[in-house]
């Protein structure tokens, strides 16, 4: 028999607006979202923007890929990082 840990018991589901940090990178990653998409959009209809000139298609689908990937990683970590130092959990 395995016995259950408070910390498999009591996961609640996806807390994306619990502490400070996973609002601050729940926020992050709907920006990065956003961002990505525009790149892929821009790029697709090879529209310039200001500091990198005219974008190709194949620029605006790195650009897509990249947003949507650290994207991704914030939500991950806006998901599932514990807090830090002064959460009063464990010792």
């Amino acid at each position: 028999m395995v016995s259950v840990t408070n910390s498999t018991a009591g996961t609640d589901g996806l807390d994306l607006f619990g502490t400070r940090f996973s609002i601050g990178a729940t926020a992050a990653s709907a920006l990065l979202f956003l961002l990505g998409i525009a790149l892929g959009v821009m790029g697709f209809q090879q529209m310039s923007i200001p500091l990198a000139g005219e974008l190709s298609i194949v620029t605006g689908a790195v650009g897509l890929l990249f947003g949507l990937f650290f994207g991704l990683v914030a939500l991950v970590a806006a998901a599932y990082m514990e807090p830090g130092f002064d959460d009063g959990h464990g010792h």
